[in-house]
């Protein structure tokens, strides 16, 4: 019986581990639950699977009475929560920068980290990553990369080949999209995620993220990571090895197939998932990316490339400038724009702590808040 600590329990990706819990009871407990704000939805689980502590960072409604579960508010008590609650396995599944902190934590005190926060390793992969410790992917796409490499971070490897669906607008050009709104771009084809990552799924700013998360996972050449749009999201990456041979990892869009493996692995169990029908004739299509199509993709990856501070300016002048096209205070377009700016304006520094990732951090949504109020509100 493995003890499972769920940071970010109330949002999409939480809510599903969640779920793997429930079908594998025998197999895991739940010992730590992490939420942001809902409070209500926290103590319910929290009657139900009974963890020894709970956190909620900024509850929206009063904490009821505990019934066997210490709770405790606001971000330090959560990162305590985390740490008294002598976790097996961590599943760091909250949003943003402030993901990094949990897994930093958890890699600490020895936990499993099932990493499904982008953040960590988009801003933190230089000082994560040294830490040692395990670290298995939950990102569909990174998933399926560990899986064709037999579950095996370390195992060699010519290139790997990241897929993305594209999102709603990969038939149009980024001039065309100056007046798409925000329930357009929420408008996801095959997948169902919080806003913002949404968002970053249209502009493909989270496929760039991936490719920097795969340079850390794997230990990957920027050179030897592509990027190919496959719009059905069947094939969720490939592995291409040196003697040709290219393997994929082939399933039904879900999450909770990730999901469950980064908790069961090195076994696998039946997670409930659709198979495929093999009686009906399907095709799969494969569409190259264009890098410069896609600014924001650009973007990404020459933050990457530049390593250092630029990531995590990039990731926080990104939610910025989201944050204010989904309050339709700019453009979509403008996203791109914002963003550019406060990283062209940023000189860069190698990265060394997470204090100073902090300071970049806050010194880029300033920037960015500037940027927006001057340049789109008139002030």
């Amino acid at each position: 019986m493995k003890k499972v600590a769920i940071i970010g329990c109330t949002g999409s990706i939480g809510r599903q581990t969640v779920s793997v819990i429930r079908r594998c009871r025998d197999m895991f407990s739940v010992c730590c639950l992490v939420a942001g704000a809902s409070a209500d939805e926290t103590a319910a689980l929290a009657r139900e699977f009974r963890p020894a502590v709970a956190a909620v960072v900024a509850p929206s409604s009063p904490l009821p009475a505990s019934d066997g579960t210490k709770f405790y508010v606001g971000e330090e008590g959560a990162l305590r929560a985390l740490e008294e609650s002598g976790a097996d396995i961590a599943v760091v599944a909250c949003g943003g920068f402030a993901g990094l902190k949990y897994s930093l934590l958890a890699l600490k005190t020895g936990a499993r980290l099932a990493l499904a926060n982008k953040e960590t390793l988009v801003c933190g992969g230089d000082i994560v990553m040294p830490l040692g410790g395990e670290i298995v992917p939950v990102d569909s796409e990174h998933s399926a990369i560990w899986q064709c490499l037999g579950l095996n971070r370390h195992a060699r490897f010519k290139n790997i080949i990241i897929t993305a669906s594209g999102g709603p607008f990969r038939d149009k050009s980024f001039d065309e999209l100056e007046g798409v709104t925000p329930e357009q771009a929420l408008a996801h084809p095959t997948w169902r995620m919080g806003a913002k990552i949404t968002v970053d799924s249209a502009t493909l700013l989270n496929k760039g993220y991936e490719v920097i998360e795969a340079h850390h996972l794997y230990n990957a050449d920027y050179a030897a990571i592509k990027t190919v749009i496959q719009p059905a999201s069947i094939v969720h990456s490939m592995v291409e090895f040196e003697d040709g041979a290219i393997l994929a990892q082939m399933s039904r869009p879900t999450m909770e197939l990730p999901i469950q493996l980064a908790l069961t692995y090195p076994r696998r169990c039946d997670c409930a998932l659709q198979p495929m029908d093999w009686s009906r004739a399907f095709s799969l299509e494969f569409i190259p990316l264009e890098r410069k199509r896609y600014p924001m993709y650009d973007l990404a990856l020459s933050c990457g490339e530049a390593g250092g501070i630029l990531p995590a300016v990039l990731n926080a002048a990104g939610e910025q400038a989201v944050a204010a096209f989904l309050n339709k205070k700019i453009s979509f377009c403008d996203i791109w724009r914002v963003t550019d700016a406060v990283v062209q304006g940023t000189p860069n520094e190698p990265a060394r702590s997470y204090g100073q990732l902090a300071e970049a951090d806050a010194r880029a949504r300033s920037a960015a808040e500037k940027i927006i109020s001057a340049r789109y509100n008139g002030n």
